[in-house]
């Protein structure tokens, strides 16, 4: 792993395929880190077309810092100054989860940063209802920062308005990947959030929220060709049989 100082904390993160390669993002969800991207990163860094790819720890998480404040913002800012330091101008940009919402940000803040957006099970950022109760305190020390866990509740429960209002900015090829039933986000948010998205397409692969950990082969069959293809396929939505 390496390290770099972006935005005021330290943040670790994994890299791997050739220097010089497409560069892409790959942001992970709530309580996870980068190495949950170990198998895609992978297949994404070989190949005909490798790929540069990047998978941070967020602030709170993992061997990045733990600085005590954990808002949307705030991460989406550690992402911009990550790509910074590293010297890319522009990625794909992938997220799950918490990872999506930071990716969804990032697209709308700046969007020139993003080429190419995937969220993988990404819930419409709207007020729930009702709100998520209070998470119990766990009996070991977990692999994140506890606070994180309330301050993105807190965000999740009453998330700032103009997150919502600014999904028309959001202008790049956008996809958004849905776990089906079994998935603990409702799909109908996350087909919700890709009505917004000017230039969204759904795929629905099942295996619940966990796509890519699932139905890795499926999840690669889908967001390979649209990060590859000069033009857009044709990603249609659909059902797990």
């Amino acid at each position: 792993m390496d390290t770099v100082k972006a935005n005021g904390i330290t943040l670790a993160y994994r890299s791997w395929g050739p220097q010089g390669a497409p560069p892409v993002l790959l942001l992970h969800c709530r309580g996870a880190d980068g190495a949950d991207w170990t198998r895609i990163a992978e297949r994404l860094a070989v190949g005909p077309r490798p790929r540069r790819v990047y998978a941070p720890d967020l602030r709170g998480h993992g061997r990045s810092d733990w600085p005590g404040a954990y808002g949307y913002e705030a991460m989406r800012d550690d992402m911009l100054g990550f790509l910074a330091v590293l010297g890319v101008d522009r990625a794909d940009v992938v997220g799950h989860s918490l990872g999506g919402a930071v990716a969804c940000l990032l697209a709308q803040h700046t969007p020139g940063v993003v080429r190419r957006l995937v969220l993988e099970d990404v819930p419409a950022l709207l007020p729930l209802d009702p709100p998520r109760p209070p998470a119990p305190a766990p009996d070991t020390d977990p692999p994140f920062d506890w606070a994180m866990l309330r301050d993105t509740d807190a965000q999740r429960n009453a998330p700032n308005p103009l997150w919502w209002d600014h999904m028309g900015r959001i202008t790049m090829p956008t996809l958004l990947i849905g776990g089906g039933p079994t998935s603990v986000i409702p799909q109908e948010e996350v087909a919700l959030l890709a009505s917004v998205i000017p230039d969204a397409r759904l795929v629905t692969l099942g295996g619940g929220h966990l796509v890519h950990e699932a139905r890795p082969a499926e999840f690669l069959a889908a967001l390979v060709p649209f990060l590859e293809a000069p033009s857009l396929p044709d990603v249609t939505s659909r059902t797990p049989s």
